[in-house]
C-alpha cells in the first residue's frame, strides 16, 4: 500500500515509533538541554579566563564529530547490525557525558563534548525504525521522532535553567548519562528485532550517491540553509545568556524569557505550515521565516537594553525558528529525486551538524574579539546572505512522495512499470529500490489518479 495516514499501525511499528523516538529524544536531551546554560558555566571554568573562543568550542565541537561520525555509523549498521550499532554509539555518548560531567576544566569540558558528538547514532535509529515499519507507516513513523526532537528543544530551554540551579550543570551532564545508559535497555528490551535488514532509499543514505545531492543546486541550497539556521542558532547561544545576566536576571531566571518565545513561536508556526503546505504558499511562508530570523537578530544586534527587548526579539526568532524546522525538511523530500531522499536528508543532517559547529567555533571568537555585536553581526550576515538564496530559488512543487512494493506481474521488468507510470497525469519522478523490489513515486497532490497508479503496480 501507498503511505496513507488512514493505516494502522501494527502493534510492533507501534512499539518501534515510540521507544526510539524516546532514545533519539534522550540523545538530543542531552544536547539542548545545555544550550542555555553552557556558555555561562564553561565560561566559569579555570582555563576559560578571557577566552569566549574556547567557550564557543565547548558549545559546537559536539557538531563537528557528528557531522563526521553520522554517516559511517549508519553505514557500519548495515554490516555490523543496527542495535550493535546503536548500543556503541549510545555508550560513547554516555561515556561523553560522564565526563563532561567530571570536567574541571574547560579543555577537558570540551573533549568531553566531542566525544558526546561522537556517538552519532541517528543515522543507525533511523535505519533500524525503517526496517520495523511498512513503507504505509514509515513517513508517519519518521514525524514521531521530529516531533520528540522538537519537544526536547522546546521543553529543554525552558526547564535547563531551573535544573541547572537545583543540580548544577554538571548534574545536566549527569542526568544525561544515567538516562543515556538506560534507553540502552529500551532499544535492548523493549524496541522489537527487526527480521530482514536493507536498505530504505527514502529514509538512509546511500555513500555512492552523495555526489547526485551534491550536484543538485536546489538541494544545495536548502543545505546552506539548515547549515545557516544552526550556526545563527548556536553562536546566538554563545552570547545571549551573558546579555541577560549582564541586564540583572539571574540564570535561573531565564526561562522567563524561553518560555513566552517558544509557546508564541509554536502556536504561530502550526497555521503558517499549514496554509504553506495546503494552499502551495510554502516559499512565502519559507521566506517569512527567513525574514522573521533576520529582523530578531538585527535588533539584537542594535542594541540589548532591556531584558524585554530581548524577550520581544525572541518572539520573533522562535516563530521563524520553528517555521523554517518544520519546512526545510518538507522541501528536501520535495524537490530530492525520489530514490535519493534518504541520501538528500543524511546530507542534509550533516551540514546541520556542520552549522552548530561552526557557529560555536565563530561565535565564541568573534563574542572574545568584538562582543555581542560582532557575534549578531555575524548572524544577520548570515541570515540576509540565506535571504537572498531563497527569494531567487524557485518555489517547490506540491508534490508528495508514496512508495509502493512493486507486484509480481512487473518483476525483472522495470522499464516496463516506469513507462506504465510516466504515462498517469501527475507523475513527476520514479525511483526503484537497489532490490527492484520497491518503487518510489513524486507526484503532484492535486490531479494524480492513485487508484490507478495501484491498478498499474499490482497488475490488478
Amino acid at each position: 500500500m501507498a503511505r496513507d495516514n488512514r493505516i494502522q499501525m501494527f502493534p510492533h511499528e507501534w512499539r518501534a515509533s515510540t521507544t526510539l523516538s524516546g532514545v533519539y529524544a534522550l540523545r538530543m536531551l542531552g544536547m539542548f538541554l545545555v544550550l542555555p546554560v553552557l556558555a555561562v558555566y564553561a565560561a566559569s571554568l579555570p582555563g576559560a579566563e578571557g577566552n569566549k573562543t574556547l567557550v564557543g568550542l565547548a558549545m559546537g565541537i559536539y557538531g563537528l564529530t557528528q557531522a563526521l561520525l553520522q554517516l559511517p555509523l549508519g553505514i557500519a549498521s548495515d554490516k555490523f547490525g543496527r542495535k550493535k550499532t546503536i548500543y556503541v554509539g549510545l555508550i560513547v555518548f554516555a561515556a561523553g557525558s560522564f565526563l563532561a560531567a567530571a570536567a574541571d576544566t574547560l579543555p577537558m569540558l570540551v573533549a568531553a563534548r566531542a566525544i558526546q558528538g561522537a556517538g552519532a547514532v541517528s543515522a543507525a535509529v533511523t535505519a533500524l525504525l525503517a526496517d520495523l515499519t511498512r513503507d504505509g507507516v514509515r513517513t508517519r513513523a519518521m514525524a514521531m521522532i521530529g516531533l520528540s526532537i522538537g519537544l526536547t528543544f522546546s521543553v529543554s530551554l525552558v526547564v535547563a535553567p531551573v535544573i541547572a540551579d537545583a543540580v548544577g550543570v554538571r548534574g545536566l551532564f549527569l542526568l544525561t548519562g544515567i538516562l543515556t545508559v538506560a534507553s540502552i535497555g529500551v532499544v535492548a528490551w523493549m524496541t522489537p528485532d527487526p527480521e530482514v535488514s536493507k536498505l530504505h532509499e527514502d529514509t538512509q543514505a546511500q555513500p555512492s550517491r552523495i555526489g547526485e545531492v551534491l550536484k543538485n543546486r536546489r538541494l544545495l541550497t536548502l543545505d546552506f540553509g539548515i547549515f545557516a539556521l544552526h550556526a545563527a542558532q548556536m553562536a546566538l547561544f554563545t552570547a545571549l545568556p551573558f546579555a541577560m545576566t549582564q541586564l540583572g536576571l539571574e540564570k535561573i531566571q531565564h526561562w522567563k524569557v524561553y518560555l513566552p518565545s517558544i509557546i508564541t513561536g509554536l502556536v504561530v508556526m502550526v497555521p503558517l505550515i499549514i496554509v504553506g503546505e495546503t494552499r502551495n504558499k510554502l516559499k512565502q511562508v519559507f521566506v517569512l521565516g527567513i525574514v522573521c530570523i533576520a529582523a530578531a537578530q538585527l535588533g539584537l544586534l542594535s542594541g540589548m537594553r532591556s531584558v524585554g527587548l530581548i524577550t520581544a526579539y525572541l518572539v520573533v526568532y522562535f516563530i521563524g525558528f520553528n517555521v523554517l524546522e518544520a519546512s526545510l525538511p518538507s522541501m528536501v523530500s520535495k524537490i530530492a529525486p525520489s530514490d535519493l531522499k534518504g541520501t538528500a536528508m543524511g546530507v542534509y543532517n550533516t551540514m546541520q551538524s556542520l552549522g552548530l559547529f561552526a557557529g560555536g567555533a565563530a561565535g565564541g571568537l568573534l563574542f572574545q574579539k568584538y562582543g555581542f555585536s560582532g557575534v549578531f553581526a555575524f548572524c544577520s550576515i548570515l541570515m540576509l546572505l540565506w535571504l537572498v538564496i531563497a527569494v531567487l530559488s524557485p518555489a517547490p512543487k506540491p508534490v508528495k512522495n508514496l512508495s509502493y512494493p512493486v507486484g509480481g506481474v512487473w518483476q525483472g521488468n522495470r522499464d516496463g512499470l516506469q513507462r506504465a507510470l510516466s504515462e498517469l497525469e501527475g507523475v513527476e519522478d520514479i525511483g526503484f529500490s537497489f532490490d527492484g523490489q520497491t518503487v518510489y513515486l513524486k507526484v503532484l497532490q492535486k490531479g494524480f489518479d492513485q487508484a490507478a497508479a495501484e491498478k498499474i503496480i499490482t497488475g490488478v
